[in-house]
């Protein structure tokens, strides 16, 4: 939020200097972003008008003119290019000291005498706007101080607004908290009704319930829209970050920045029949005041009349922004005002949809006075018959009660006060403040019942009275205690492994930790094929952060590619999050992604280089289960891939025989189409799973010598040697110490489809030592688990 230092001591006078102002704001959460000052140090720089331009005899861009100071008339050399007869503009004087130490003096400029200088905004200090002399209405009075006549010197400030003060995006909404910090009080806003001049009225009817509650309006015929807007408030307007535009927005626009409720006024004589408020119709067009034709469905609300029929067409977004075809302009005669309430749930986001952002909707989003309307129409009828003239009409004002919101009064005790704060507030500086807040108190015997105005949507409940006056008394005055009280030291389960030691073991293998977004864009996951149970938001930030994410990968991928793409051959990333699928509610699991490309090994001499594989990706795997002690009953497949894994590199990760996750190459399609290499893998996992382990067990060092048996099996291609260890471990039991698979052969010698392992039994028990016979007879067994569940036949 933007606005003038001067508008705001408008409304709360105040000795305080700029900086303890600004040192207030800050302290009771408005927090001041920005302070600028405007036209500091202009003595000696007056309005003067331009008698007459003539051309500079010996620079074709520079014009000497003569000027009307209101004391006589000087000449003065100038280059701007809009310098031209009968302009008004700001002259400084010979002696003046602008600010940023020029100072004035009398000159000859390639040999023609200048006394003075016509002055831009920008060289006055307040205005970034250097292209050209700032013009000043014709009717400025010649000769009057330029700080005096434009109200400075001023400052632009700037705060930044917590989600829940929806109250400060006005000027007296900032005024009353100034005002209770500063021991002041709110000047009284001159918002008396305006009579009406003749029976001009628009019927209204709300069609949209509780969506827009309350709408109010009023029609003022014989406008003259083609007066200037005011000088002080044109400046109100700049200083705040508006661009005047014309008299009747300007008017609008106005009356939101000083009260808070956005408004928006329609050419009379381009509406027709009545005003609908109603929820808009799919596929509905309107075209906006930016130029662009939008095309809305049912979630939009819009202000529509009777042309074409009854609510027939849209002539306004509601809460968002006006329609084209029914602006007013210079030639506008009759002007109908509207402010309406529209509920921030019925806001929020459209504006996002459309890819745009207006300061109606900001506003409507937080949440605005419902009791605003009324008086917003009448504060700027007032302003409109003042300065254009004009016939007003009767205020129509229609609301549906039962869903307007009515502030509840609020017991806050006193005991609870002083025993959340830590210190006794005095009941009168309690009262105070809030009644410099602009609520309602009533002292009760063990505290005060409370009732805030309509537009402290933040005020619910007794903390929240609480807060209101430890930020106003001063946070810097709540004294200050260690936190007494026993601490419970968290208890780590011995059974399962911490997730900062994962990150280290992680990092220990050369992979740096991502940090990504938990949000991603829908045309993202459509890439990927992750299309099911996603989990949308309501508000998004924008529509590449409109989904939940499903899986890590995308966005890890993402990173990966960033990195690439600026001269990292080598990328190897990991991210420890949760991510979401669809349920009630969503549901969440913790995951680990790996996402690697270039080369398996860094830059070196003792090794040649060579590209990262599926069996680089499943050697890491396989670190990190054996790091949880129970490396058995973990298992890859190849079968029952996702569409976004290579399905000749690629690998289904199963616990127990349970999926919980997938690794290998990114499918080639893919890749090519997030413009990435053939080199890059990826691993997926469920965490928990990963997380869990064995509890150790201190066991005696075998005393009986081991036995080692070699066997050689040919089986089918597909037959994993997952399957192959299973089946002999379960065979052979406890007193298979170790499988060692030291060969694998496909070729002569072995049929088309089939291939041969080699591998090595090491067998030993605990309490004996193990006979010739006791090793063939585990050989016998394992080979006959091969023979049924893997259709083995004997080698050797």
């Amino acid at each position: 939020m933007k606005f003038s230092e001067n508008w705001l001591r408008h409304h709360v006078p105040t000795n305080a200097s700029r900086d303890e102002l600004a040192a207030t704001l800050t302290a009771i959460g408005l927090e001041v972003e920005d302070v600028a000052a405007l036209g500091e140090s202009l003595d000696g720089v007056i309005v003067a008008r331009i008698v007459s331009a003539q051309k500079h005899p010996e620079a074709d861009r520079l014009q000497v003119c003569e000027v009307d100071t209101g004391n006589g008339v000087v000449q003065i050399v100038c280059g701007a290019p809009n310098a031209r007869a009968g302009l008004v503009a700001p002259l400084a004087m010979v002696g003046a000291q602008l600010p940023g130490g020029i100072a004035i003096k009398a000159a000859k400029l390639r040999g023609v005498e200048s006394f003075g200088m016509l002055c831009s905004a920008k060289e006055l200090g307040i205005d970034p706007d250097a292209s050209g002399l700032l013009e000043l209405p014709a009717d400025a009075p010649v000769g009057t101080p330029l700080a005096a006549y434009l109200g400075l010197p001023d400052a632009t400030i700037e705060i930044k607004l917590t989600p829940n003060r929806a109250d400060c995006f006005s000027v007296r909404g900032i005024a009353f908290d100034v005002a209770a910090a500063l021991n002041g009080g709110v000047i009284e806003l001159d918002a008396r009704p305006v009579p009406a001049q003749s029976d001009a009225a628009m019927k209204v009817a709300l069609e949209a319930g509780e969506r827009v509650p309350r709408f109010a309006g009023r029609v003022i015929d014989n406008v003259d829209a083609s007066v200037p807007t005011p000088v002080w408030m044109a400046e109100r307007l700049r200083r705040s970050g508006l661009r005047p535009i014309s008299f009747l927005v300007d008017v609008t626009q106005y009356v939101m920045l000083e009260l808070g409720q956005p408004m928006h006024a329609f050419d009379k004589a381009k509406l027709e029949g009545e005003i609908v408020v109603r929820p808009a119709r799919a596929g509905e067009p309107l075209a906006l005041l930016d130029g662009r034709t939008v095309e809305l469905d049912d979630d939009f609300l819009v202000v529509s009349d009777s042309r074409g029929g009854r609510a027939a067409r849209a002539v306004a977004l509601g809460g968002i922004m006006g329609g084209q075809d029914t602006r007013v302009t210079e030639a506008t005669r009759s002007v109908f005002l509207e402010a309406a309430h529209w509920i921030p749930s019925a806001i929020i986001g459209r504006s996002r949809k459309l890819g745009m952002h207006t300061d109606a909707g900001h506003r409507f989003e937080r949440g605005v006075d419902p009791q605003l309307p009324g008086v917003a129409v009448e504060y700027a009828t007032r302003l409109i018959l003042d300065i254009a003239g004009g016939v007003a009409g009767p205020l129509v004002d229609v609301t549906l009660p039962q869903h307007l919101r009515a502030p509840e009064p609020i017991l806050l005790r006193r005991a609870r006060l002083g025993r959340v704060l830590g210190l006794a507030v005095a009941d009168d500086e309690v009262a105070r403040i809030f009644t410099a807040l602009g609520m309602q108190v009533e002292p009760q015997a063990d505290g005060w019942r409370v009732t805030a105005p309509s537009r402290r949507f933040d005020i619910e409940r007794e903390e929240d009275l609480i807060e209101e006056v430890a930020r106003i008394h001063g946070y810097e005055n709540i004294p200050t205690h260690t936190p007494a009280g026993a601490l419970t030291l968290a208890v780590e389960p011995e059974a399962r492994l911490g997730e900062l030691a994962l990150r280290e073991q992680l990092a220990a293998r050369d992979y740096y930790e991502a940090v990504n977004l938990s949000f991603i864009g829908s045309d993202v996951l459509q890439r990927w094929g992750m299309t099911e149970r996603l989990v949308p938001l309501a508000n998004p930030l924008s529509a590449d952060l409109a989904v939940m994410r499903p899986s890590l990968l995308p966005g890890l991928v993402e990173a990966l590619r960033h990195n690439r793409a600026r001269q990292q051959e080598r990328v190897r990333l990991f991210e420890v999050a949760r991510v979401f699928a669809a349920g009630d509610p969503p549901v969440e699991t913790p995951s680990l992604a790996i996402a690697a490309c270039g080369s398996a090994r860094a830059e070196q001499w003792g090794e040649a280089s060579r590209p990262l594989d599926f069996h680089d990706l499943k050697g890491e795997l396989d670190a990190i289960v054996a790091w949880g002690g129970e490396p058995q009953r973990w298992s890859v497949h190849a079968d029952g891939l996702p569409g976004w894994l290579h399905p000749g590199r690629g690998a289904r990760v199963a616990r127990d025989g349970q999926t919980v996750g997938y690794l290998g190459a990114l499918h080639p399609q893919l890749a090519k189409a997030l413009d990435l290499g053939p080199d890059v893998h990826v691993l997926e996992l469920a965490l928990e799973p990963l997380l869990a382990r064995r509890l150790p067990k201190a066991a005696a060092v075998p005393r009986f010598p081991s036995v080692r048996r070699d066997i050689a099996v040919d089986l089918p291609e597909e037959v994993s040697w997952a399957q192959v260890e299973q089946s002999v471990r379960a065979a052979v039991g406890g007193a298979l110490a170790e499988l060692r698979l030291f060969d694998r052969y496909a070729g002569k010698g072995v049929e088309t489809g089939r291939k041969s392992l080699a591998m090595g039994l090491i067998l030993q028990d605990a309490s004996r030592t193990l006979t010739d016979d006791d090793a063939d007879r585990f050989v016998r067994e394992a080979f006959a688990a091969l023979e049924t569940s893997c259709k083995a036949r004997w080698r050797g």
